[in-house]
């Protein structure tokens, strides 16, 4: 039995040291971490909303345009009263860039009567000098043939997202 022992104990060495023989070297390496912490973006209304103003129907459907720039009244209408694009102001991290989209239109309801406006951001990026900044969102409104009379109205939704 010694004999067997002794035979156990001389493989053992002998499977250990050619273990270690053949094991490489370990190796360490080390990276940096690192994340950029930005302030929450957020987007209000200024109060100014998407007015189109007062509008008289004609026999033929037109469209009438808003924008920061002013209002175009299509042929056969007659527009009057005070028009305003709609305002949105921006806070976030300074110097970075956001992105700004909007619904593509807008539904105005009056009772059972509708319009629909094609809507669009006066920017589709903007830069955000001192943590601020500011957009305006205009529209065209398809007015239809002897549209019927109403104060129409509808909501939409703008966003706005870090690039």
């Amino acid at each position: 039995m010694s004999k067997f022992i002794k035979a156990a104990l001389a493989s053992s060495v002998l499977v250990a040291s050619a273990f270690s023989a053949t094991a490489a070297q370990a190796a360490t390496a080390s990276a940096d971490a690192r994340a950029n912490i930005l302030q929450q973006v957020t987007v209000n209304s200024d109060g100014s909303a998407l007015d189109f103003g007062t509008i008289v129907t004609g026999a033929a459907a037109s469209t009438v345009s808003v924008s920061a720039g002013g209002r175009s009244c299509g042929a056969g209408l007659v527009c009057s009263g005070t028009t305003s694009a709609a305002g949105f102001d921006v806070t976030g991290t300074a110097g970075e860039t956001v992105s700004v989209a909007s619904d593509p239109s807008v539904t105005l309801t009056s009772g059972t009567n509708s319009m629909t406006a094609n809507i669009v951001a006066s920017v589709s990026t903007l830069t955000l000098t001192g943590g601020a900044g500011s957009f305006n969102v205009g529209g065209l409104l398809n007015v239809g043939a002897n549209q019927a009379d109403g104060a129409y109205a509808g909501t939409f939704n703008v966003t706005v997202n870090y690039n």
